[in-house]
């Protein structure tokens, strides 16, 4: 993908890894619109110089009325990012967590899915562009507290496989971006395995930049996750990964 004239919109980039892309393909010479909820954020992206649209992805006529706003300004769009997502603890024994697990589906996967749904047919109308869905390494290896956000993500990567197919002969190329435990928003506390996110920001770069682009853009952090089962880790990374049951509120290490 060569990276210095697209017109790209990133749905949820706001703040963390999706804020940190949005610089990237601008800094790469792309044109950069951020969609998200926070107007703080917005108008301090705004100041950047970023074009910014106010989108729920939890509500249908929010997603289309940002898209009517996007593609008026940018009626050359040809990248789609969308990554809004939430990470929310469940104890799976407390039937109150169904709350948490349905905010969750509802941003994460029929979030990216309203976003897929407005502009696939901009793009295949283009003949030319690109989706790029964001999922995670929690897809492929569950971290047992959160269980409806690895459902989400493995839904969105299923969802993704699909729609590539669907969408094979239009042009439009679907790209699965798979981060790994990215420090943002305070994640190096919690897991000091996170990879830093200039680092892992210039890995994603990379690879988009790579002829072709590939369909899974992993880096080298969350190669573990990803192929755990072909490897024969799996059984013992869930196990050890399931030690981490203890942060949820009484529940014992």
């Amino acid at each position: 993908m060569d990276l210095s004239n697209r017109t790209v919109l990133v749905v949820g980039g706001t703040s963390g890894i999706g804020r940190e892309l949005a610089r990237r393909f601008a800094a790469a010479g792309s044109t950069v619109a951020v969609g998200g909820r926070s107007p703080e954020a917005l108008s301090e992206l705004a100041g950047e110089g970023f074009g910014t649209f106010r989108i729920d992805v939890t509500d249908s006529a929010s997603v289309a009325a940002a898209r009517d706003a996007v593609l008026a300004r940018h009626p050359e769009l040809d990248t789609v990012v969308t990554m809004s997502g939430v990470m929310i603890l469940e104890d799976l024994r407390d039937p109150a967590h169904f709350a948490a697990a349905e905010t969750t589906i509802d941003t994460n996967l029929l979030g990216t899915i309203r976003v897929v749904d407005a502009f696939t047919p901009h793009l295949v109308g283009r003949g030319a562009g690109t989706v790029i869905t964001v999922t995670s390494g929690i897809a492929f290896l569950p971290f047992p507290p959160m269980p409806a956000y690895a459902a989400s993500k493995a839904g969105v990567h299923a969802y993704s496989e699909a729609l590539r197919a669907q969408l094979d002969g239009t042009g439009v190329d679907v790209v699965e971006l798979v981060p790994p435990a990215v420090a943002t928003a305070g994640q190096e506390k919690v897991n000091p395995h996170a990879l830093p996110l200039d680092d892992f920001a210039g890995e994603v770069m990379q690879l988009l930049s790579e002829n072709p682009t590939p369909h899974e853009v992993l880096v080298k952090g969350v190669l573990m996750h990803r192929w755990a089962e072909r490897d024969g880790t799996y059984d013992g990374l869930v196990a050890q990964r399931s030690r981490a049951l203890s942060m949820l509120p009484g529940r014992e290490g």
